[in-house]
């Protein structure tokens, strides 16, 4: 299932994503020449941090949220588009030189899919590099929200709900990826733990985009009542002594070629 973004939240939200894309970014010594696939582009801050870097390429962003791709659009230059696309549902056929995505493919839920179309819209020694959240993850925001889902006031609006989320451990997806067709494949774990500087840092990463799958499924006036509750759990969740606020973010690293 996609979910729709307020992109103009996200983009004032999501510092600790913009670090670790442009961490990502630096690590492929781009040539200048690439075709770049950007899976799950959100607002297209560091698509175009891509963008860059290839005078004599270019580079294509997609995502499933039309909030997302909003107010990544005015982003574009004559090297950088961007697409309206559920990265399930994409169809390219050798096509990149390299396929990028940052803080997204938690979202994907079947990575065998996944890793089938990203073979095929890779060019023959084409590379692949992403990360995305792994098993132990959010650990306080997880905590509180499955509590909440469990109020007797929300229950009713949870009895079908399918988790959003994808977070194998390395393990895990060491073996989902040995049975892929990619090569010289290097999975790997990453601890990327962070500290809100204030509570408005920590609700604005709530709002957006923890929340977003939760409040889909509430309707009317509980939607202020369900985010309510789950900001005044995870502010006492969260504080530290300093008066920050401190969330576990544990990452899966996949490096591949084809």
């Amino acid at each position: 299932m996609a979910y729709e973004f307020d992109g103009k939240k996200y983009e004032k939200a999501s510092a600790h994503q913009k670090e670790w894309g442009a961490k990502l970014i630096a690590e492929l010594a781009l040539k200048g020449n690439e075709r770049v696939l950007d899976l799950g582009c959100g607002d297209g801050t560091n698509t175009a941090l891509i963008a860059k870097l290839l005078p004599n390429g270019g580079v294509v962003g997609i995502d499933a949220s039309t909030g997302m791709i909003n107010v990544a659009r005015p982003k574009e230059q004559p090297n950088l588009r961007f697409i309206l696309m559920d990265i399930n549902a994409m169809e390219f056929k050798d096509e990149f030189d390299v396929i990028f995505s940052n803080a997204t493919l938690h979202w994907v839920k079947y990575h065998q899919h996944l890793l089938k179309n990203i073979f095929m819209a890779l060019k023959k020694g084409g590379l692949l590099r992403f990360n995305f959240a792994a098993d132990g993850n959010c650990q306080h925001f997880f905590k509180v929200i499955r509590k909440a889902i469990k109020l007797k006031e929300f229950a009713d609006y949870f009895k079908d709900f399918i988790w959003p989320w994808y977070m194998p451990s390395v393990e895990e997806y060491k073996d989902l990826t040995a049975n892929s067709k990619l090569q010289d494949v290097k999975v790997w774990g990453e601890n990327a733990d962070r500290y809100f500087p204030d509570t408005r840092a920590l609700i604005g990463w709530v709002d957006q985009p923890s929340l977003v799958p939760f409040l889909a499924c509430i309707a009317g006036e509980d939607k202020a009542a369900f985010r309510k509750y789950v900001v005044e759990e995870m502010i006492p969740a969260t504080k530290q002594d300093d008066g920050r606020y401190f969330e576990t973010f544990r990452r899966i690293n996949l490096f591949a070629r084809k």
